[in-house]
């Protein structure tokens, strides 16, 4: 059991996850793309849970990308409504979880965003774990409305150009409030960053594995968690600069 394998003292502060395979998991079981999204809220619930469990104090899940709004109709759809429908106050309560989201809001559906603002108000207090969606969000949307955000002060005279540096950009990116990812994970089969977090994840520890989102259990993620635990981070220093104990695998 990986589970036994962690080490509690180490657990990663942000875990950013990529949920891939939702639709692929229906598809296998002839049924319609609706359906594995609806398998995958359920995963969501487990996988929010077992987070708040082992400690991690950030859980970010790439929900919606920019890119999914050419989805066909129907999908685009069924998904708002499943967003809708599933953002119940209670989970986040009862888990003493705050929660946000990021990404352009402009092209949500006026709904969704009421249910939205009123679950970051009313959970903002919160502080065992921060949710948070990245929802309606690509990093190149991320980074062109930080670009112009820069461009805007050096132009009024508020900031100096000499005087940005990584910092100056990271304070403008949506993710502004929390730390980058220690550890990313993607399940689905697919190894790429498909446009999430690409600024943030630059020191992040990546795991993809087999396994569709739908599929993806408490016992996956601890084995996520124990490969992150067997990795030397060593920021760019030498290995004898760093030092640290490891997780068997």
């Amino acid at each position: 059991m990986y589970k036994e394998q962690i080490d509690t003292k180490r657990i990663p502060a942000h875990v950013a996850i990529i949920m891939d395979g939702n639709g692929r998991w229906a598809k296998l079981r002839g049924e319609n793309r609706s359906k594995g999204h609806i398998e995958g809220v359920e995963t969501v619930r487990r996988i929010v849970t077992e987070s708040v469990k082992l400690g991690i104090r950030y859980l970010t899940l790439y929900t919606f990308s920019t890119e999914n709004w050419n989805r066909p109709q129907a999908e685009v759809a069924a998904l708002m409504g499943l967003l809708f429908d599933n953002l119940e106050e209670e989970i986040f309560m009862k888990n003493n979880v705050a929660f946000r989201v990021i990404g352009d809001m402009s092209r949500m559906p006026e709904a969704v965003l009421d249910r939205i603002r009123m679950l970051e108000k009313r959970t903002a207090a919160n502080d065992r774990m921060t949710l948070v969606l990245a929802l309606s969000y690509s990093s190149k949307w991320e980074l062109t409305h930080a670009v112009r955000s820069i461009a805007n002060e050096v132009i009024i005279g508020k900031l100096n150009p000499d005087s940005i540096d990584e910092q100056t950009i990271a304070s403008r990116l949506a993710t502004n409030f929390m730390p980058d990812p220690d550890l990313l994970i993607r399940t689905g089969g697919e190894v790429r960053l498909s446009n999430y977090l690409l600024w943030q994840c630059a020191y992040s520890e990546l795991y993809f594995c087999d396994t569709l989102w739908p599929d993806f259990t408490e016992e996956e993620l601890a084995k996520a968690i124990c490969n992150y635990q067997s990795k030397e981070r060593r920021y760019g220093k030498t290995s004898e600069q760093v030092s640290g104990n490891q997780c068997d695998k």
